[in-house]
């Protein structure tokens, strides 16, 4: 049986969350890829990483394959098992963005109800970024193998095949991944930061994403 803690009290910080967006001349928020396996979520994910911090930006990536070597190694892939993997992350990701960073995450993520917890952890701060490739395209690029183990019955509970993907009602972003190039996904994306992250200090000068 699981015995929860019950004598804890919440401690407030000393800063506001804004002190620390003008810190970084940036506010901080939580940008969560999520589609099917092969939508690109791993790739866009760490390029933009990469382009945000050569602009000036405090960013880090969770993707789902390091999470599950260290924080999640205990999980498998049941139902269950996703459920606590995703709100793990999202707890994280919310305090990666109090803390004023923005955090990038690439994680399946297939359920909506989970999605929409991550999305109550960060508040505001959330923004659900939809990678819309169809299962085929995803399936024709198969970049680890998975989906043909998947169809072998190899992996159990893989999403697309034998498990659910609910696709977001209502994402702040769309990027047809699967009609789009990378490059062109990757401009899409970096504009949609420059809209959603611009904060105090930040100019031209410090980077002006996608312009």
């Amino acid at each position: 049986m699981t015995v929860k803690s019950t004598n804890i009290t919440r401690v407030q910080h000393r800063m506001a969350r804004e002190s620390r967006w003008a810190a970084n001349s940036h506010s901080g928020g939580v940008l969560w890829l999520t589609g099917l396996s092969g939508s690109g979520k791993s790739t866009l994910a760490f390029e933009v990483e990469k382009r945000m911090f050569e602009e000036g930006y405090q960013v880090y990536v969770l993707d789902g394959d390091n999470i599950r070597h260290g924080l999640s190694s205990d999980l498998g892939f049941s139902p269950e098992d996703r459920v606590e993997n995703i709100r793990r992350v999202g707890e994280i990701a919310a305090l990666f963005a109090d803390a004023g960073s923005v955090v990038v995450t690439a994680f399946i993520s297939p359920y909506r109800r989970d999605r929409e917890l991550a999305r109550q952890a960060a508040s505001d701060q959330f923004h659900e970024v939809y990678l819309s490739a169809g299962l085929d395209v995803c399936e024709g690029r198969d970049p680890k193998g998975l989906y043909r183990k998947a169809r072998r019955g190899e992996i159990p509970e893989f999403t697309g095949v034998s498990a659910p993907y609910e696709a977001p009602e209502h994402p702040e972003l769309t990027i047809d991944t699967g009609e789009l190039t990378v490059e062109e996904s990757m401009q899409v994306l970096l504009e949609y930061v420059g809209r959603a992250f611009a904060g105090p200090g930040r100019t031209k000068a410090r980077g002006a994403l996608g312009g």
